[in-house]
């Protein structure tokens, strides 16, 4: 079995920010990271300082590169973590570390002490004989055979599992003429005839804000009940159309979209947009292992990023939205990373 102070889960910029920081800070850790990721079909990314208009898998290069020079960090890539769960008091008191220091942590040999959350002992999560928290175990791999770690915090940085509505070609346009996130690309398309395309209770939300960009904007519910009677009133009103019948075709060229074609013969030209998915965390390795989440089933966690499982934190898109931007999610894991580190050695968070 292979101990690590931390186990990252998810190696996007999230992942990978809270890694950089964790490694500068003298602890031993592990991303295991499928290489899925999300906006895998986006060819460039934006919003990110210094990095406007890289592409997604270029940023995640160039983070991987420089986690290189750091010994301590190790990426296991398009592999997974197939089970999680709490460490047992034996095996932990056995395997989990060497002599508790005079405020109650327990030290790797790298210098890195356990989580030593006071809370956690009255939590009733399991933990060592001298009290401190006692970790996690987690299976690790593809499909063949795991391997079984140790980490004495987890962070979850997974982000979303993404689903587009049924629309015949959508795969086609997205991340080239058709986005999710109009905080990212909203830019390029300012002032075009826009399609939304969803079938979302939030769907005429979505078109007020996409409404900012330009004053041609057609929402297609795609044959749902998405926007209602008063909501259409209200778009019609800011000069936003509603097309209700379900969309037969979407009609382009080489990713760049320019009509959308619907049921009865129906034919509206436009020049980008973007499409409302449903997403979901896809966390079914905790196992029994159940953290608080809100109605969306995002992960929720206190403003620092821990959740109600001590000893496991959240950050980027799996937890609390908002907004889904790779710097907002880089950030968030920068944040934590110090949080992670500021319970280990007990001190306050500052804020």
């Amino acid at each position: 079995m292979t101990d690590y102070d931390v186990l990252i889960v998810g190696g996007g910029p999230a992942g990978l920010s809270a890694a950089l920081n964790l490694g500068r800070s003298m602890a031993r850790v592990l991303v295991v990271d499928a290489d899925r990721p999300r906006n895998a079909a986006t060819l460039n990314s934006h919003g990110f300082l210094t990095r406007d208009g890289v592409p997604p898998f270029e940023l995640r290069r160039i983070a991987r590169e420089e986690l290189a020079a750091y010994p301590n960090v190790e990426i296991r890539s398009r592999v997974r973590v197939t089970a999680l769960a709490a460490a047992d008091a034996r095996w932990a008191a056995t395997d989990l570390g060497s002599a508790a220091t005079d405020v109650g942590s327990v030290a790797t040999d790298a210098g890195f002490p356990v989580i030593d959350v006071g809370s956690a002992a009255r939590a009733g999560s399991t933990a060592t004989r001298d009290g401190s928290p006692a970790g996690f175990r987690a299976e690790v791999g593809r499909r063949g055979p795991t391997e079984t770690v140790s980490a004495r915090a987890v962070l979850l940085a997974t982000g979303l599992r993404e689903t587009l509505p049924d629309v015949p070609n959508l795969r086609g346009f997205y991340g080239m003429s058709l986005f999710s996130c109009a905080a990212c690309d909203a830019w390029e398309l300012r002032g075009r005839e826009l399609a939304l395309i969803g079938e979302t209770p939030d769907l005429a939300e979505r078109a007020r804000l996409i409404a900012h960009w330009t004053t041609r904007l057609t929402v297609f519910t795609h044959g749902s009940e998405a926007v209602t009677t008063a909501e259409e009133a209200e778009l019609a009103a800011a000069g936003v159309s509603v097309v209700r019948e379900p969309i037969e075709e979407l009609v382009g060229d080489r990713g760049r979209i320019e009509a959308v074609r619907v049921a009865g013969g129906g034919t509206h030209a436009v020049g980008g947009g973007f499409v409302r998915p449903e997403w979901d965390a896809d966390l079914s390795f905790l196992g029994d292992l159940a953290p608080d989440r809100d109605a969306a089933g995002h992960v929720t966690t206190d403003r620092s990023g821990r959740t109600t499982v001590p000893g496991l934190y959240a950050a980027g898109d799996v937890a609390a939205p908002g907004p889904q931007q790779l710097i907002v999610a880089a950030g968030a894991g920068a944040r934590v990373a110090a949080v992670i580190m500021h319970d280990a050695i007990g001190v306050a968070t500052a804020h």
